[in-house]
Formats: structure tokens, sequence, C-alpha cells
């Protein structure tokens, strides 16, 4: 096989090499200078002594001779050309000139009497433009296209140049324990067989995108030291019928070759979609390739050694058999890492960068809560982008930050210019989102807040969850509403006018509402589910949603979500005009300084303002607010700008005392 390869890879350059050699030569032929003479002018230039070399080559089949040569007064590249009779006479004459005349005289044999120079001359050009011609056009055609190479197998081996193992993937803890009895029956199946237990011999992961299926499996894959094939699930799927399920059957053929072994198929579901699903008719060529997978995992045939993992984010669109034990018999959701996890992917993906002291990734962790691993590794590699523009040395927290924000929402536009009003009007927008964060323990909590333009949006407020939990009570949900509700009222408390803004915030309000009436049973309607989320499965999204109620049910269907939103509404209207004076306050600092986050936030809610630049309180902050209402970050920051050693081992009382003291 390597030697076809080879020979391959070669000719071209012979090719190339014929090429530039005729070139060559018909160029030299092409240069040379040829004067064409008659008989009667050769003979006169014969008898006057001006011949100085003659070339004499018989043409038998022709019946001549072709005289070549030179005559006096010719330059380096001229030469002449004449045709004589093919006679004793004319050689004769020829001789006798040169031996009184004494110039060069060459015979050459018959061109004609050796095949091998007729095939050189008359043959090989013609079959070199016609090999050429054919290996340009099979080329272009592409390999694709070649009829003998339609069932060959797409999979590729991995090399191993990049191995991958369990010390490369973080946050996935349960899932790591879930696949490592594979890895165990990789390396020694016989303890398996002799208990009499079956492995599995296909895994699914399922998932959002971005958390890590594809690099699961391939650090099973190097955890096992065992060959590793990968394909996507597209690249069975062609134009002809029957060409996918060749290429099971020879992916397979492969793999028992250097069992055992794993096969990776990435996006299954380009393949595995459920059969005879109505919706645009059928697809013969994929279902027929999902069939011979089928049964290549768990038909008539034995694959021994062979474990397939597959990989999806739509687990709901694969054909029931797929899933059937036997067959993908072991499903692992890969979620989103929570706050241990994302603190582990930023520590991986933090090797080979370089960060200032400062930079935590316990309290990065928390601020990223819903990102997945290739979220986190694409903000660490902005915020090193944003670090050499800047020409920084170190990756520092506002390029993390900077980092963060273009991933959620997109590039600043610092170019953009608000009108005096329309920047108030952000400012007191966003202020109200924070009043009730602050307000209501349900409501997300609000992390940043930026008047900057970003994306689509005018403002940017970042709000998340409190605590990351797996269920939402009734209370919670409905602050969460209130809190949404809090910018669009903050403008009409402050500016008796409603604007454009809130319209993103709506849209998720109102799909909390109608969740909670159609789908959770949080309303007057009873716990009765109206609506069921239902994906076609070829639309790849859920468009659809099943209703089985009549038309009085619907009606009251909204009057429950016009009631949940109305008395949102009237509960966030009240709690912002309680906190007037805290509103006001947020919103003038933010059209001071654009941007703020939650310990700022914090720190303006106790004391009124700011801290002043250098990091340090005035007595008038301590007298407002009291040293012992500061919280213990705030107190150990302010310790270290005093000079105070040993800060981080210290209580929050010691600290209080020490700040003390340096006051007197």
């Amino acid at each position: 096989m390597q030697r076809k390869n080879i020979k391959k890879s070669l000719l071209p350059y012979i090719f190339l090499f014929l090429t530039i050699v005729s070139i060559a030569y018909f160029m030299e032929v092409f240069d040379r200078k040829v004067n064409v003479l008659n008989y009667n002018e050769f003979t006169k230039a014969l008898n006057n002594n001006e011949v100085t070399k003659v070339v004499i080559t018989p043409e038998r089949t022709a019946g001549v001779y072709k005289l070549t040569g030179k005559i006096k007064g010719y330059e380096e590249n001229e030469s002449y050309y004449v045709i004589v009779p093919l006679s004793d006479e004319t050689v004769s004459m020829v001789y006798n000139a040169a031996e009184t005349q004494k110039f060069t005289l060459v015979t050459k044999e018959d061109p004609g009497s050796s095949t091998l120079l007729q095939f050189l001359v008359n043959v090989l050009p013609t079959l070199l433009l016609i090999g050429g011609a054919l290996y340009f056009l099979t080329k272009q055609m592409g390999g694709a296209n070649k009829s003998m190479d339609f069932g060959r197998s797409r999979a590729r081996l991995d090399n191993g140049n990049n191995k991958v193992t369990f010390k490369d993937v973080a946050g996935l803890t349960e899932e790591k324990e879930e696949v490592k009895e594979l890895i165990d029956f990789l390396k020694s199946p016989k303890k398996f067989q002799e208990m009499g237990a079956r492995i599995p011999k296909g895994v699914l992961l399922f998932g959002p995108p971005g958390t890590g299926k594809t690099l699961l499996a391939k650090s099973v894959a190097g955890e096992a030291n065992v060959p590793f094939y990968f394909i996507s699930g597209s690249e069975f799927v062609e134009l002809f019928v029957g060409v996918g399920a060749s290429r099971v059957r020879d992916m397979f053929k492969q793999a028992k070759q250097t069992a055992p072994c794993l096969i990776f198929i990435d996006e299954i579901d380009a393949v595995g979609r459920q059969r005879g699903s109505g919706i645009g008719g059928g697809h013969d060529e994929r279902e027929q390739t999902l069939n011979q997978l089928l049964t290549e995992m768990d038909g008539f045939g034995a694959n021994e050694g062979i474990i397939v993992i597959a990989a999806t984010n739509r687990p709901d669109v694969l054909d029931p058999a797929l899933l059937r034990p036997g067959r993908f018999d072991r499903q692992i959701t890969v979620n989103l890492p929570d706050i241990k996890g994302r603190e582990e992917i930023l520590n991986v993906h933090a090797k080979g960068k370089k960060f200032a002291p400062q930079v935590n990734f316990k309290n990065i962790a928390k601020r990223t809560v819903g990102m997945s691993g290739a979220d986190l590794e694409n903000m660490l590699n902005e915020a090193a982008l944003l670090a050499v523009r800047r020409g920084k040395k170190q990756i520092s927290m506002a390029e993390i930050d900077e980092g963060h924000d273009r991933v959620l929402m997109g590039p600043a536009k610092v170019t953009h210019k608000y009108t005096d009003h329309e920047k108030r009007v952000v400012a007191f927008h966003e202020a109200g989102h924070a009043v009730m964060g602050i307000k209501l323990d349900g409501a997300n909590e609000v992390q940043k807040i930026t008047i900057i333009p970003r994306g689509e949006a005018g403002g940017y407020n970042l709000m998340l969850p409190k605590e990351e939990t797996y269920l939402s009570t009734k209370t919670e949900l409905l602050e969460t509403i209130c809190g949404l509700l809090g910018g669009r009222i903050a403008e009409e408390i402050e500016f008796n006018e409603i604007t454009t803004g809130a319209h993103n915030d709506f849209e998720k309000a109102t799909k909390i509402a109608r969740s909670m009436v159609t789908e959770y049973g949080m309303s007057d309607l009873g716990p009765v589910q109206f609506e069921q989320q239902q994906g076609s499965v070829f639309l790849g999204r859920d468009y659809n949603k099943s209703r089985n109620f009549s038309s009085q049910v619907a009606f009251e269907i909204d009057q429950e979500m016009r009631k949940i939103i109305d008395e949102c509404y009237k509960k966030t209207t009240k709690i912002l005009k309680e906190n007037k004076d805290l509103l006001n306050l947020i919103a003038t600092t933010l059209l001071e300084n654009e941007t703020i986050t939650k310990e700022q936030i914090d720190y303006l809610v106790k004391n009124g303002c700011l801290p002043d630049e250098d990091g340090e309180i005035d007595q008038s902050d301590f007298k407002e607010a009291g040293i012992e209402d500061l919280t213990l970050e705030d107190l150990k920051s302010i310790a270290r700008e005093k000079g105070i050693k040993g800060v981080s081992k210290m209580t929050k009382q010691e600290l209080i005392d020490k700040l003390k003291e340096e006051e007197k």
C-alpha cells in the first residue's frame, strides 16, 4: 500500500520533468536558424570551397539524402539543410570534395531502421500528452467521484500524536466514572468474560454543545491505549443509495482487524434519525445506512472487542432501535459544568497563559453560570488576545471581564454615541433590574451592569441565580419575572414614558409565565399539563407544541398568564417606588462610571458611594455605615491597603480590631 502511494506521488514529478525537457528541447530548436538550400545552391557552395561541415543522413524510405552542416560566414546557431537524390554519384561528389577541401564530414545511420527511435519520435509524445490529460482529469474529478472508492470507509485512525487522557478532561467527574469500566474491558477483557458479564457495545454521549463529548471519547481511547477510529455521521450519506451502508460495513471490517478498538461517530443524528416519521417522505440512503449500522452493532454477526461511542445534541430524534439494549445501551448525559467543574476547566485551559496574581478562578467560576467548557476556553483565549493588544505581560481581571462579555454579548460598541436622554433611560432601566435583584431573594442577582452598547443591546446587565439549583419554586419564578420587569417599570417611574428597550425582558417573562400555567401546573387551572414540547425530527427544533384543549381553555390560559404578569408588575412597581433613592443612586453611579460590578453595587448599597480609586474608605464612610457593617472581603481589602500583614488568616473581629487601632 505504501509503495503504491510512493509511485502515485512520483508520477506528477516525472511528468513535470519530461515536460520541462521537451520545452527546453523545442526552445533550442526554435532558436536555431536553418537555411533551406536547393541542390544547385549546395553544389555551387561546394565547388567554391565554402562548405565547412557536411552531415549526411540517408532516408531510404523517402529515397533521398538529408544533408546538413555549415557554410563559411554562418553564425554559431545557423546551418543549412538540403535534400539530394539517393545515389552513389552524390555521395562520391561529397566525399571527393571533403578529401580535397578538408572540411568535416559526418555520416549517420538511417533513422528509419531503428524501431526504438521511431517509437520515441512518433508514439512517445502522443502517449505523454494522453497520460498527462488523464492524470489532470482524474485530479479534477476528485477522490469522492471515483467509482471504485465509493464504498470505502471514511473513518480515520487516530495516530496518537495528540494523546488525550482523563487529566485533560475537567469537570466531568461522574461521566468519567461511567466510562472507566469500558477502559477496564479494553485493557483486560478476560476478567469480564470469566464472570459472564457483557460490556456495553455502544455508549451514547448527549448534552448541550461544547460540553466535552468528543474530548471525553478521545480520553477513553487515550486511557485504554487502543486504536481509535473517528468519523462524522454526515460522512456516511452520499447521493447514491447503498454507499452509506457499504461504508458502514467497511468501517467495521477495518475495526475487526485491529480489535479491541473504539469507533467514535460524531453527530450521529445525521444518520440515526427516526425512520418513517412521515414529514417530507423517506430517505432511502440514510435509512439503509442506519439499518446497516443496527445490523453491525447487534445483528447476526458478532463484533467482539469493538465499542462504538457516539455523540449528539439531539437524542430525542434518534431511532428507538438505535437506543435499545445491545446497541447504544448506555446513555451518558454530559451536562453543563457546575461551579467546581468550571473552576477545574479554567485551570486546564489556563496552562500556557500568564495571569496576574489577583486572578482567582474560583471567583470567575461563580460568575460564569451556564457557560460550557468551550465557552470558558473561548473566554480565556479572548482575554489573552486582549492582553496582547493592550501590550500587557500578564492577563488581568480586566481582560477576563471583557472576554466574558465578548463571549456572551459580543464586542463593546465604543464608537456608538448615545444622546444624553438615551443614556439616562438605559441607566435607569439597568438600575431597575439591580434594585429588584437586591430586594427579592428569588430574583436573579446582578453581577455586572454596563450602559456601554454591546451586541444588539443598548446596555448589558449580567443577572445570575444566587444559587445553582435543579428545581425552582413558584415564588422564585414569580420573583424572577419581577426582576425582568424591573427595567421597564424603572423607566416609567422616572420618565413617565416607556421605550422599546425591554422587549427581550418581556419575551423571557412571558415564556416563564406560560410555562407556569401550561407545563408546571402553577396557576388556578390546577396541576394539569396543557402543552408539551414536541420537536420535529426533520426541523431539528421545537417549533410545534401539542394542544389537547378547547378554545375555552386557551382563553383561560391567556387569562392566567395575564394575571401572573399583572401581579408581578404591581409588586415590582411598589418595590421600586419604595426604593426610589436606591434606584437613583445606582443610576447616577452608572451615568458617572458606565460600568459597575457586584462588589461595587454591594458597597454602594451599604455606604452610599463607591470606594476611592486607591481602594481606601474615608472616615465619613465609617461614620455613616460603621466598620462593623462591612463584609469580610471589604475589611480584608482595606487592611491590605493600609499595609497590615497576615490579613488572609484573620477573622472578621480581628480585622475590625486591627483597623480601629490603625485609625487611632
